[in-house]
């Protein structure tokens, strides 16, 4: 699947929003990515989770997991794809965790999948819960990847499409600036 494309079927599913947003890293943006309206669509999550499960066939990856909410419906389908287990983390007390009985084995090789990334954070928590617990974890991936590739999510990944779509601290937001409101459409609570 092209860049071009990814991008086309958010726009066509009204996933690709314009207004003045607070991402879940807390930085603020003129444009916002809602993957659950795309998800919604069964055949949209086939043909990402093929697309991104694509990248890793033949690789002996065991377990797929995703940091909640955002990346459980196209965690879920990758791991479909590939024939692994799925698993996900999510925050307890401000710590992203293991949760439900969910557990890994001690190397296991777990690809991490999450459905943006802005700066990586939550998946970078992920890949460290992970590894607390003993898994491989060998690669993430994501449909989209806002920071262009410079996010760090502390192994190799892969994305569907990158946008280079400025974010920023509310500091230096253009819209608080002139005294719009920003809406909080994203998952993580601050």
């Amino acid at each position: 699947m092209r860049a071009e494309e990814v991008l086309e079927r958010f726009k066509r599913t009204g996933a690709l929003l314009e207004g003045h947003f607070i991402l879940s890293s807390g930085l603020h943006s003129t444009k916002y990515l809602q993957c659950a309206l795309l998800l919604q669509h069964p055949a949209e999550t086939v043909a990402f989770g093929e697309a991104l499960a694509a990248n890793f066939q033949g690789q002996g990856i065991e377990a797929v997991a995703s940091p909640a909410i955002g990346g459980i419906v196209i965690g879920y389908e990758v791991a479909r794809q590939l024939g692994a287990r799925f698993i996900w983390t999510e925050r307890e007390a401000g710590q992203m965790t293991l949760r439900r009985g969910f557990t890994v084995r001690p190397g296991e090789k777990v690809l991490v999948v999450e459905d943006v990334i802005t700066t990586g954070g939550s998946t970078r928590e992920t890949v460290e819960t992970l590894r607390n617990e003993g898994a491989l974890v060998v690669s993430a991936a994501s449909i989209i990847d806002r920071s262009s590739g410079r996010a760090d999510a502390g192994v190799p990944r892969i994305a569907l499409a990158k946008l280079d779509v400025p974010s920023v601290a509310p500091s230096a937001c253009e819209p608080c600036a002139r005294g719009e409101q920003a809406i909080k459409p994203g998952s993580r609570k601050q």
